[in-house]
């Protein structure tokens, strides 16, 4: 694990339920892990990338999630099918590891569109989630009393100007982890 680049992950949603909903947006920071002697990594940016997906079932969304990604058919003109993005996605972070803020709810969805897709997914099996990472790190700060990605920002001042937009959030999703292995 310590040799595989690191895939910071976020998505944008058509609803909270990967059975349900869609996948409408992929956002990645992608980063190669550089040895440093006597602590953790830095971390070099070797790509960053986005998808706009093409929703298949509009029928279905939640109108919230929705209105939260700023999801309209303008926004989405340039989408691509899903079975695109996944080839495409699944090319770039090859033998990298997932890492999120709530793995679990961007796993599910990424899992999903693979399986829908018939896309293979080359990715290491090795996850990483930034909220159970913040959690172990910032248990002692009387001042941390959520671990949102918005909070973390804030804590950390981290502007994240363009937030709930999947490449936006994987870049400020990058910048909290890299400020908690300051505070390992």
């Amino acid at each position: 694990m310590k040799t595989h680049n690191l895939a910071f992950i976020d998505v944008e949603t058509t609803g909270l339920d990967p059975e349900k909903h869609e996948l409408i947006e992929i956002g990645c920071v992608l980063a190669r892990q550089v040895r440093q002697e006597g602590k953790g990594p830095s971390l070099e940016v070797l790509d960053e990338f986005e998808f706009k997906i093409l929703p298949e079932h509009l029928e279905t969304a939640d109108p919230e999630s929705l209105m939260i990604n700023g999801y309209t058919p303008e926004r989405w003109a340039a989408a691509i099918p899903l079975k695109e993005a996944m080839e495409k996605f699944s090319e770039k972070v090859r033998g990298a590891s997932f890492v999120a803020h709530n793995v679990s709810f961007d796993l599910a969805f990424v899992d999903q569109a693979f399986k829908k897709s018939g896309v293979k997914n080359l990715m290491h099996y090795h996850k990483i989630d930034t909220i159970s990472l913040a959690f172990a790190v910032l248990y002692d700060k009387p001042e941390v009393e959520k671990f949102s990605l918005r909070f973390l920002c804030e804590y950390f001042g981290i502007v994240n100007k363009d937030a709930h937009t999947a490449l936006s959030d994987a870049r400020a999703t990058f910048e909290v982890y890299k400020k908690l292995l300051e505070k390992e």
